[in-house]
């Protein structure tokens, strides 16, 4: 079973926790996490986007001039789509992005950027980060004091924490995420992620 050291608030090492084999030795498979990501990217695409056929733009009742004796080709409306202000010929119009992944997969591919994390040293394990009131400055210390500086930072918490949350509100570079909504994109973008100690429960309820 892996193991990692266990940090204070304050940096200091006060032991060892153990960490679930299922999450955190997981097989690294790459063609999955490829797939994942490309599917959770492709959702957040809200597929609104809509251009207008010949049918729906405004006008064209009456023909742009008489059939013939003109010299020129017959035309039967100004909104036909080689006309300016006409209709578009196969533009965009609104859809889904979404794409249907087993579950397993999508579990499959969780575990093995935990492992990955685990593996590049980017996880590190505290006891609490203990902000009892909202104060940016406070988790700015706490992060530093982990050595934990440079990078985006990814922050566990076992439930929703809004303490913590505000206080992470004006640090661009820093994520707070419920260790029940865990996703592979903010994992792997990451280059840390802190995981409060009693998120680890709840992530192998979850996910294990």
């Amino acid at each position: 079973m892996p193991k990692t050291t266990l940090y204070s608030r304050t940096g200091e090492e006060i032991g060892e926790v153990e960490l679930s084999e299922e999450l955190f030795s997981a097989p690294i498979n790459t063609a999955v996490l490829h797939q994942v990501v490309t599917a959770q990217l492709a959702g957040r695409h809200l597929g609104t986007h809509d251009t207008k056929k010949r049918g729906e733009v405004a006008g064209g009742g009456k023909k742009p001039y008489r059939q013939k004796g003109t010299g020129r080709a017959r035309q039967g409306s100004r909104r036909a789509p080689h006309f300016a202000g006409g209709g578009v010929v196969f533009g965009p119009h609104p859809r889904s992005y979404a794409q249907r992944l087993p579950r397993q997969m999508k579990r499959l591919a969780l575990c093995g950027a935990l492992t990955a994390k685990l593996d590049d040293g980017a996880i590190r394990v505290v006891d609490g980060f203990g902000i009892e009131e909202p104060k940016t400055r406070e988790l700015v210390g706490i992060i530093d004091a982990l050595g934990r500086t440079e990078g985006r930072i990814l922050i566990v918490a076992p439930d929703t924490d809004a303490t913590l949350i505000l206080s992470a509100r004006n640090l661009p570079k820093v994520e707070v995420i419920r260790a029940d909504s865990l996703n592979v994109v903010s994992l792997l973008n990451a280059d840390t992620v802190l995981i409060e100690q009693p998120a680890l429960s709840r992530m192998e309820e979850v996910y294990a």
